[in-house]
């Protein structure tokens, strides 16, 4: 019991220090964004169902999408289950499927819908603070049992083996200074953001939507009129306090200097004061040399008793 209590509590803490790294990877984009863009979704599944004419396995059928949203493309390929299982689809568009995908609900039949949303790329899926270097790439599975059939749900397609490749075409060239990063769109308005894999080439394990992007870079704009006057004047504030500053530590160095003399005159004034006050001595010559004298006679010795018996 000690045992699976310490590895439920190493479990714990490492999901608690793993949580940041995966927080900072991904993030979320705003529901009205999110909306539009399944929106979107279901209305270019409708127009993709009706590109098939013949109804053959395996093979491509680019559709039409309406006159309002020029610039769109799409695609749709009927497969069978086992087959994408067994063989994968060797580049559908700009998609390398391997083998070893897996659809969940199983069905017979599913069809895969491709779009590239070229310069709708923006609107239906922004990114604040962000510049889109390719078009957003949509790649969705859906039931083909009924191929008249309109507003259907997504089937959850996975890779179990190796990754889904996505092979960008039109990639435009990342500016000075900046990196390149693949995006992926979830259904469900998560956004994770992971290394290109070589080139232009991004990799992905399940549906959705993906590009390449990268963050943006500000121009740097000259100051205004404003702006440079503020800057003078905060220049001539600290060249002022600088200045100052000197000036002020001058002034107490002679400050301190003129103290200093000061009590040293008044030193001087009183050791001559008291010079003044007291008995001036004479002057004797004692051979070559001169030295102060007494006048005053030392006062003479006298016998306690002058009578000496």
């Amino acid at each position: 019991m000690v045992l699976l209590g310490s590895l439920a509590m190493l479990g714990t803490l490492m999901c608690f220090f793993c949580l940041p790294a995966l927080m900072a990877q991904s993030i979320n984009i705003n529901s009205s964004s999110r909306t539009a863009a399944r929106v979107l979704d279901a209305l270019l599944q409708n127009y993709a169902y009706r590109a098939f004419l013949h109804h053959r396995t395996g093979v491509p059928y680019d559709g039409d999408v309406p006159s309002n949203l020029s610039g769109i493309k799409i695609a749709a390929m009927r497969l069978r289950s086992g087959s994408l299982w067994r063989k994968g689809v060797q580049m559908y568009k700009e998609f390398d499927i391997p083998i070893g995908v897996v659809e969940r609900p199983y069905v017979e039949r599913l069809v895969l819908v491709y779009q590239n949303l070229g310069n709708w790329s923006m609107l239906y899926y922004s990114l604040p603070n962000y510049t889109y270097l390719a078009p957003v790439l949509g790649l969705l599975a859906y039931d083909a049992s009924d191929l008249l059939a309109t507003h259907l749900p997504e089937l959850d397609f996975r890779a179990f083996g190796d990754p889904i490749k996505i092979r960008f075409s039109d990639v435009q060239s990342a500016p000075d200074g900046s990196v390149p990063k693949c995006v992926w769109f979830d259904l469900h308005g998560l956004v994770k953001f992971s290394n290109l894999t070589s080139g232009n080439e991004c990799s992905t394990i399940q549906q959705g939507h993906f590009s390449i992007v990268t963050e943006s870079i500000l121009p740097s704009r000259p100051p205004s009129r404003g702006e440079e006057k503020k800057s003078n004047r905060k220049v001539w504030i600290i060249v002022a306090s600088v200045l100052g500053g000197l000036a002020l530590l001058a002034l107490l160095a002679f400050l301190v200097l003129w103290a200093r003399k000061c009590k040293q005159r008044k030193k001087m004034q009183e050791m001559e004061k008291a010079a003044e006050m007291g008995e001036a001595l004479h002057m004797t010559s004692v051979g070559d040399t001169k030295a102060p004298s007494a006048t005053v006679t030392r006062t003479q010795p006298i016998l306690e008793n002058e009578y000496v018996p």
